[in-house]
């Protein structure tokens, strides 16, 4: 089999396909997937994936991981793939864009990790180290053009690069929604204990940082005075769009439960609860008003 024709389509093996190395977007086995599984066991694939040679008579895959679990979880052998011959550059712009134009909803954290990819490939080559000036395949992309093919400012892409340096926690938090794209680039610039610390206090307490506390933490970081007591003090401050919270601990109020009450309807037992006894203190106002 010939690996340097370029833009040859064929029916590869599924074992020889090797995963693209850090592929920034997940492939999640959800009803989609389902979906997709079903047509291809009764279809095959209709879109040939893209793939480039390795050494050794393996490929790596550079677009169509959905099409290629589904192969796996339909239970296919072989796969129909588009070989081209790409070099670094060229197979993580390819990747990167093929994707981003595919998916309605990227996470933060897949944006990151995408924008990352075709940084380093950049610097690898020797390339204007400008992730927003990327040449794609034979023609160079000037910034405007590049932030208008991913719908993104240069500043934002910059933003996005910075989450490369976050936690996995706090990662998470961003892909959930529990946390804005601008406080989170201020953490990244926190070494990883400081970031554990804040991840401790997300967990126990259920609120994440404003912007305006981030900005704080990171100077002080900078300044070689941030430690967990300040981070917890910056963080326990009532933020001004921060709604009132009731912490009811659980050792004092389980108590007064009946056993029968499960975990889940604790909620409703309790409001139930409050309403008697708000009807009997407003009858006994009433009978002490005679």
């Amino acid at each position: 089999m010939n690996q340097n024709i370029t833009g040859e389509i064929q029916e590869l093996d599924i074992s020889l396909i090797d995963e693209y190395p850090n592929h920034p977007f997940k492939v999640v086995d959800d009803e989609k997937m389902i979906e997709l599984t079903d047509s291809i066991e009764k279809n095959g694939v209709l879109l040939p994936i893209l793939v480039r040679p390795k050494e050794g008579g393996r490929y790596e895959m550079i677009s169509g991981h959905r099409r290629l679990r589904a192969s796996e979880l339909a239970e296919k052998k072989t796969i129909k793939a588009m070989v081209c011959d790409y070099d670094d550059l060229t197979a993580a712009i390819v990747m990167v864009e093929s994707n981003i134009n595919q998916r309605d909803n990227m996470l933060p954290s897949e944006k990151a990790f995408a924008y990352k990819i075709l940084y380093d490939a950049m610097k690898h080559q020797g390339r204007q180290i400008e992730i927003t000036s990327t040449p794609v395949v034979s023609k160079l992309r000037s910034n405007e053009e590049l932030a208008y093919q991913v719908g993104e400012s240069r500043e934002q892409i910059r933003r996005y690069i910075r989450l490369t340096d976050l936690v996995p926690e706090l990662l998470e938090y961003m892909d959930k929604g529990k946390m804005a794209l601008r406080p989170a680039v201020e953490l990244s610039y926190l070494d990883e204990e400081s970031q554990r610390d804040i991840v401790d206090f997300i967990d126990e307490n259920e609120s994440t940082p404003s912007h305006a506390q981030a900005i704080r933490m990171r100077k002080l970081f900078e300044n070689g005075k941030l430690d967990t007591k300040k981070i917890v003090k910056i963080m326990s401050e009532i933020k001004p769009n921060q709604k009132e919270k009731l912490v009811l601990h659980a050792e004092r109020v389980r108590k007064y439960i009946p056993k029968t009450i499960p975990l889940e309807k604790t909620e409703e037992y309790v409001c139930k609860a409050l309403e008697h006894y708000t009807k009997y203190l407003q009858k006994q106002k009433s009978r002490d008003a005679r």
